[in-house]
């Protein structure tokens, strides 16, 4: 009986510790690609920086500096947003 105590303390210790902090990082990422707007400079996965002109359902087109390069990306390869209001 012990022993089963044992081991459910440490699974509810492995999910406060490492599922749970997961859960809510993921949510923050998806609640941030939901406000995505044209203007917001956004910093890619594959450390692309540019910003949005247009938003699509998957897809993200960008402006991309210096020669204000038009790309198309997957929202889902955002990693960062800043807006200009900031």
């Amino acid at each position: 009986m012990v022993m089963l105590l044992v081991w459910v303390v440490m699974l509810g210790g492995l999910y406060v510790l490492f599922i749970l902090p997961n859960q809510r990082r993921q949510k923050k990422w998806q609640a941030m690609l939901q406000q995505l707007k044209a203007g917001d400079r956004v910093v890619t996965a594959g450390g692309i920086k540019g910003t949005v002109i247009a938003v699509k359902d998957d897809a993200v087109h960008l402006r991309v500096p210096p020669d204000n390069l038009r790309l198309e990306v997957t929202k889902a390869s955002v990693v960062t947003v800043s807006t200009d209001d900031k």
